[in-house]
C-alpha cells in the first residue's frame, strides 16, 4: 500500500474513532445516574451510631454571626457552593424549589465558600440575586464550616436531624429526586 492510501486510510479510522467516542459518551451519560450518596450512619438514627453535625460560625448578608448548633432541634439541609462551580449552578434550581415546599418544617444553609478572591460575599449574592433564588445564603468569610466538614470540592450536601446528627452526606451535584428523598429522612413524623 502506498503511503497516500495509508493516510487516508488512517484518517478515516480516526474519524470513526471519534464518532465512536461520541456516541458512547452520550449514551453513557443520558444513563448516569448520581452515585454520590454516602451514608454517615449505619441507616439508624439514634443516638449512639449517628455522627453529630459539628458546629461552626458563618455570616449572614448583613455579616451577622451564625452557628449551625443556632438551628438544634429542627431538620437542617446544609449546602456548600459557589457561583463559579457548574455543579453547584445545576442543583440550585433543585434546592430553590425544595425551600419553597419544606421552609416551613426545614431549615436551608445554603453556605457560599468565600475565599475573597474567585468568590467574594458581592459575587455570590448578586448571582443568588440574578437567578431570583429565594432560599436564605450564609457566607464562609473564615472558612470555618468548610475546614470543619473538611470540604474539598463542592457541591456538598449534609442532612442532618433534628438531634444534630448527620443522617446523609452527598458529594456533587444532586437532582431533585434524590434531595427530596434526603429531606423526607430527616423530617420528624408527625
Amino acid at each position: 500500500m502506498n503511503t497516500q492510501r495509508k493516510t487516508i486510510l488512517g484518517l478515516i479510522l480516526f474519524v470513526a474513532f471519534l464518532i465512536i467516542a461520541y456516541i458512547a459518551y452520550h449514551t453513557l451519560l443520558g444513563n448516569y445516574t448520581p452515585n454520590n450518596i454516602v451514608e454517615s450512619t449505619t441507616g439508624s438514627t439514634s443516638e449512639s451510631s449517628a455522627k453529630k453535625a459539628p458546629d461552626f460560625t458563618i455570616f449572614d448578608v448583613q455579616g451577622n454571626q451564625i452557628h449551625l448548633s443556632d438551628f438544634i432541634g429542627k431538620p437542617v439541609v446544609l449546602n456548600f457552593w459557589a457561583s463559579w462551580c457548574p455543579p453547584c449552578k445545576s442543583e440550585m434550581p433543585h434546592f430553590n424549589k425544595a425551600y419553597a415546599t419544606y421552609k416551613n418544617d426545614v431549615v436551608f444553609i445554603m453556605v457560599d465558600l468565600t475565599d475573597g478572591q474567585r468568590e467574594t460575599q458581592k459575587i455570590g449574592q448578586a448571582y443568588v440575586d440574578a437567578q431570583g433564588y429565594t432560599f436564605p445564603v450564609y457566607f464562609d468569610n473564615k472558612q470555618s464550616a468548610s475546614d470543619v466538614y473538611k470540604i474539598r470540592s463542592i457541591p456538598a450536601t449534609y442532612l442532618i436531624d433534628v438531634n444534630g446528627n448527620i443522617i446523609k452526606n452527598y458529594e456533587g451535584g444532586i437532582d431533585a429526586k434524590t434531595l427530596t428523598a434526603g429531606i423526607d429522612a430527616i423530617i420528624p413524623a408527625k
